[in-house]
């Protein structure tokens, strides 16, 4: 979803009064039924439609917010303003008054946050946006997204947490009760299945109904309950062969009757469905809003297409809404946030999300004062973030380079000036938007520089390889929810890349001098083919704008990197069974894949299917290196009230102090319905432990925790039988085991809705 600056129009200042209604009525949360009975149709009409995002605050100075809710002044009903965005607020960063900037912290991707494995952390990062949220008077932020990794082409994967639904659900929970304990609502999206960017306005997702259960739609079931969230955002696409926005099967059926949820449900932005359509299949709020809109509101009303009570139903969900909003409650600019503070909460964030792939012979950390040749284009120019909706407008970006040198690494001279004068040509030679302001070029139209050849520059690497201590080599992506990702130089190294990884580290092994790869990345990519090269990497992904301080943080040592993979490496692309149903950019946009995906691989998604049929894979779902070692002991389970708790002892074995996630995969005993070898169900993380300090986790669930979704009866199931806990530091590194029996079988029954509209073929899984 974009923001768009358009002319101020006649409806933008609309302010119904009611002549018909008693001055001294005002809106409060005893009167909402009162309030109802005297509106208009039309006024009706126009709070269930926004408008769109402008450079003057309707109800107060928000510039740049995504869109706004009518106001009826008369009666006390105040107007809303809604921002993007995932990783921060999402506004302009110049009042209208100029009496003050409202620039605000650009945190690291959503897939970063998830590298954290800390809930904690995922709490605080929505605290500190909460608060930004609040100090510049903004009522709603359209975060988190939970959508699943179904494929590492998806290009708006950055913004989403996991391949697998609980660690999405867990800590999108925890981001959304963040925000909201500051009283500023957020909206879960996008309700469901937005798994590709290409054709995604049409795209009919036809998945079964046991994936849409077990995989697809229970991270927004962990959310809705566990945390409330205020809206719910539909997906553009379709379920079922309808609009999700227009689906009483998936809004009405399972998320308010199956799920509790009472909140409103909204739009996505800039695409119009059916209006009538969306009202009956229950969405409340069409966003940003049109004028035809509001007419069919009020044709289908008089038509008998839309019932006054779903009309009614629809408008009290918008005033329960307002009634919670900052706008509502007396919001008045007081002071900004504190901007410093959050930044360095930012840096901690993306220094504690970092994953260390690899570290021979314990290469890093490096000291400082180690003289550094820093190779790659990105380095001198960083990535903080994808673009899109994640377009936070921040003071600064730290560069990856500037970094290294505040933490007292010595650069090459001579190769950074090589490197900054490439970067300056590249940024005036790409540069679409020469006009624009300095905050804008470093957000919404800040270019990806592309990688420099180095193809006829042997004795420059020879020159660096002789006069510097150790290499860094930092590969760069971009990504955005304008397109999904390609394959060639993106999912697979480029050329430029190849050769520069090549050749650097040929040259520095042959004086006996090491290299590491740092990634500021937006996710998976091929990495089989290079990743015994190097002697360390470091996986970055998007740091957000303190990137360069905080990877110099992991790389001195300052940090322990602590983060884990939320997602499986592929060897190949090929290997991933989605990619025989994903588009590839530039196809024909048409037919397969396009008008509609079939989803064969069913829930056979990331670790579920690679380690369940044995396949090789480059790094494993929940994998992650330290600097220091733990050990995992005593492994106990018990059942207390209606929940299993699970402990287990972990000890610092090593030198340096750290963090260590415990990673809890349950094995189910055999059933007719075919289950992976084992699924995530828990997961915690320590405190930084100092060497030979101990920590007792404690890991909680629920029988339904360990249900299957069994589509021919529409029913949840957990078998009686002996199951299998599992310990792990990964998926595929389990450091202790017990047993647990279930004495008896349970039973979830729910409705049997959204079949797809052509059965799917589901892929038959072998096992190696």
């Amino acid at each position: 979803m974009k923001k768009a600056i358009i002319p101020i129009l006649y409806t933008f200042l609309f302010s119904f009064g009611n002549i018909f209604a008693d001055n001294n009525l005002q809106l409060d949360n005893k009167n909402i039924n009162d309030i109802i009975s005297r509106l208009t149709l039309e006024q009706k009409a126009r709070l269930l439609v926004g408008s769109q995002g402008c450079d003057t605050g309707i109800s107060h100075i928000v510039p740049g917010a995504a869109g706004y809710t009518y106001s009826i002044d008369s009666l006390g009903i105040f107007s809303i303003n809604l921002a993007d965005g995932p990783v921060g607020v999402r506004i302009t960063p110049e009042s209208s008054n100029k009496q003050y900037t409202t620039y605000c912290t650009c945190f690291p991707s959503t897939t970063a946050l998830a590298a954290t494995w800390n809930k904690d952390i995922a709490f605080l990062e929505g605290s500190a946006i909460g608060d930004e949220a609040n100090a510049y008077g903004v009522d709603i932020i359209l975060t988190p997204g939970i959508n699943i990794m179904r494929n590492p082409l998806c290009g708006r994967n950055f913004e989403y947490f996991s391949e697998d639904p609980y660690l999405s659900g867990i800590m999108g929970s925890a981001m959304i009760k963040g925000i909201q304990e500051k009283g500023i609502g957020t909206s879960l999206k996008h309700f469901v299945a937005n798994n590709q960017q290409t054709g995604k306005l049409y795209n009919d997702a036809r998945i079964s109904q046991r994936a849409l259960r077990e995989i697809y739609l229970k991270g927004f079931e962990i959310c809705i309950k566990n945390s409330d969230p205020w809206t719910v955002m539909g997906s553009y696409n379709k379920i079922g062969g309808k609009y999700t926005q227009a689906n009483p099967e998936l809004l009405k059926t399972i998320l308010r009757d199956e799920w509790g949820y009472k909140g409103v449900v909204m739009t996505d932005w800039y695409k119009k469905r059916n209006t009538a359509d969306q009202l009956n299949g229950g969405t409340d709020l069409m966003m940003p809003g049109e004028q035809s809109q509001i007419d069919e509101i009020i044709k289908g009303v008089k038509d008998g297409r839309i019932s006054q009570a779903i009309l009614d139903n629809s408008v009290k969900n918008l005033l329960e809404l307002i009634l919670k909003s900052v706008s509502y409650n007396g919001w008045k600019y007081n002071q900004a946030p504190d901007l410093p503070k959050n930044a360095e909460l930012a840096r901690h964030i993306a220094a504690e999300g970092m994953v260390l792939l690899k570290n021979d012979s314990s290469f890093l950390p490096v000291s400082q004062n180690t003289k550094i040749a820093l190779f790659g284009a990105t380095a001198y120019k960083s990535i903080a973030g994808g673009t899109g909706s994640s377009n936070v407008n921040k003071a600064h970006i730290i560069d990856i380079s500037t970094g290294l040198e505040n933490a007292g690494y010595q650069l090459n001279g001579r190769l950074k000036r090589l490197y900054t004068k490439y970067v300056e040509f590249q940024n005036d030679f790409l540069d679409k938007h020469p006009e624009c302001t300095d905050w804008e070029k470093l957000s919404y139209n800040r270019t990806v520089i592309p990688e420099m050849n180095l193809s006829k520059a042997e004795s420059i690497i020879e020159q660096e390889a002789r006069n510097s201590d150790i290499a860094l080599i930092v590969i760069g992506r971009g990504s955005g929810e304008e397109s999904d990702r390609r394959l060639e130089g993106d999912f697979y190294l480029a050329s430029a890349e190849k050769f520069m990884i090549e050749q650097v580290i040929d040259r520095f092994h042959s004086l006996g001098k090491k290299v590491a790869v740092v990634m500021n990345v937006c996710g998976v990519m091929e990495m089989n083919s290079w990743k015994d090269k190097p002697d360390a990497i470091l996986l970055a992904w998007f740091p957000g704008q303190e990137c360069g301080n905080a990877i110099a943080d992991a790389i001195s040592g300052k940090v322990n990197p602590s983060g884990k993979l939320p997602m499986t490496f592929p060897v190949d692309y090929s290997d991933i069974p989605s990619s025989r149903n994903f588009p590839i950019v530039g196809q024909t946009k048409s037919g397969k894949d396009f008008d509609y995906t079939n989803y064969e691989e069913d829930i056979w998604i990331g670790y579920r299917y690679f380690n369940t049929a044995n396949v090789d894979i480059a790094y494993p779902f929940g994998y992650g290196l330290s600097y220091t070692q733990f050990s995992f002991s005593q492994p106990k389970i018990e059942r207390k009230n209606d929940k299993w708790v699970a402990t287990i002892k972990i000890t610092n074995s090593g030198n340096t102090s750290g963090k260590e996630v415990v990673q809890l995969y349950i094995s189910a005993p055999a059933s007719p319905v075919t289950k992976p070898s084992a699924e995530l169900k828990a997961f915690g993380k320590t405190r930084e432990l100092k060497p030979g300090e101990s920590q007792i986790i404690k890991l909680q669930f629920t029988d339904y925790d360990l249900a299957s979704f069994d589509e021919n009866n529409s029913a949840w199931y957990t078998s009686k039988g002996k199951y299998m806990l599992f310990f792990g530091s990964s998926s595929r590194d389990f450091k202790a085991t017990i047993p647990l029996s279930i004495k008896k079988d349970k039973c979830w029954k729910v409705n049997d809705v959204l079949k797809p509209v052509e059965k799917v073929n589901i892929m038959t899984l072998s096992t190696k």
